[in-house]
């Protein structure tokens, strides 16, 4: 099989392998994304109206239990193999759970940003296994520009290894207000290299960035806004606070935010201010309740997903902080129960739903509906 790699660098920007005959034969129908609980890792599914999946991450090593709720994820979007997966950086709840899916749910074509750069990161054990891995199928290192083959649906990179779009996606290049009063945050090594997609289905966009750090986000938004405005944001990095700046929160105007977050992972309140002060925003909702929130900053209940198994006698009003890890550390509450995603599914005319799967609570959203006409 041609590897994918060389043919990604020949032409940029252009959709580079035919969709597999089979996924062509699926009827039409809307555009499905599965935000999946991995304990505050990531598993983001992506399927297409032409029936062809993108996965993005595989959530921590756990045993088989982050895997399993991959797997259940699929079976319920009807695939029995994962197209195409996207492994946005090598930490360990986002590359950890791929040795335990890979038995239950073939592999198609692995992309992700080159060579891991950090020896010492949480994942980097597991980057030998990987190379084996993807040395039985398609292996492509992404690119910012280029776009993954996926029938239907335009999935482009916009950040990879470090590297941004070097010109603003269509409609997109207006000066970014919010690069004026930005601050720098702190770097690791790998979480700049994160593999970071732009989807567009019809006139629905979101985005998924990975890890993505402060610094990046202004190298990608600034001066100028690279990527116009989004539907939906994916992820957002667990809702931690090397993240999430106001230069593309604020910059992408989106009408719904989904966190992939954990209990005491992410949901952390500075986040939370900037999500809830971002303009247009209608609703953001949260795979878990977290603890670093409190009730001060956290939704209404219809709009988390799951809760932790040993739960706390009261929700925290203010929020908590969370023990500094090292030896007697207490683990963070476990949610090894029953796990719940949210499932969006979006049509070419820009309408989507989000439904909580915890309680059937579903939410609609239409183009003419925005808080905030013009602006989309």
């Amino acid at each position: 099989m041609m590897r994918a790699s060389f043919v990604f660098a020949a032409i940029l920007g252009v959709t580079i392998v035919a969709a597999p005959a089979a996924a062509q034969t699926r009827a039409l129908k809307s555009l499905q994304i599965y935000v999946i609980d991995v304990e505050g890792g990531n598993a983001t599914l992506i399927v297409s109206p032409a029936g062809e999946s993108l996965l993005i991450d595989t959530g921590n090593p756990s045993s088989g239990r982050d895997a399993e709720r991959i797997v259940a994820a699929a079976r319920d979007a009807g695939l029995t193999q994962i197209d195409h997966l996207i492994i946005t950086h090598y930490h360990a709840d986002h590359i950890g759970g791929l040795p335990e899916l890979l038995p239950r749910f073939p592999i198609r074509h692995f992309i992700d940003h080159g060579p891991n750069i950090d020896p010492m990161g949480s994942g980097a054990k597991l980057e030998a296994a990987y190379k084996e891995m993807y040395a039985r199928a398609t292996h492509t290192v992404a690119k910012p520009g280029a776009r993954l083959p996926i029938t239907g649906v335009d999935v482009q990179v916009v950040t990879s290894n470090g590297e941004v779009i070097a010109k603003p996606l269509p409609g997109a290049g207006q000066p970014n207000p919010y690069c004026a009063r930005f601050k720098p945050g702190t770097n690791n090594l790998e979480d700049p290299m994160s593999v970071g997609v732009h989807i567009t289905f019809g006139r629905f966009r979101t985005i998924h960035l990975g890890d993505l750090t402060k610094n990046k986000e202004f190298e990608l938004m600034c001066p100028a806004n690279r990527l116009g405005t989004v539907d939906v944001i994916l992820g957002v990095h667990h809702g931690q606070a090397t993240s999430n700046s106001e230069v593309i929160v604020h910059a992408l105007r989106p009408r719904v935010i989904i966190m992939n977050n954990g209990t005491r992972k992410g949901g952390e309140p500075e986040v939370m201010q900037t999500i809830f002060s971002s303009p247009g925003l209608e609703d953001l909702w949260q795979i878990h309740f977290s603890l670093l929130s409190g009730q001060e900053h956290t939704v209404p209940g219809m709009f988390i997903a799951n809760i932790a198994d040993d739960q706390p006698a009261a929700m925290p009003i203010a929020p908590i902080t969370a023990p500094t890890p090292g030896p007697g550390t207490p683990p963070p509450p476990a949610h090894n129960g029953p796990a719940y995603w949210f499932k969006l599914a979006a049509e070419p005319d820009g309408t989507y739903t989000v439904t909580n799967t915890r309680n059937g609570f579903s939410k609609t959203y239409r183009p003419g509906d925005a808080r905030e006409s013009g602006t989309r």
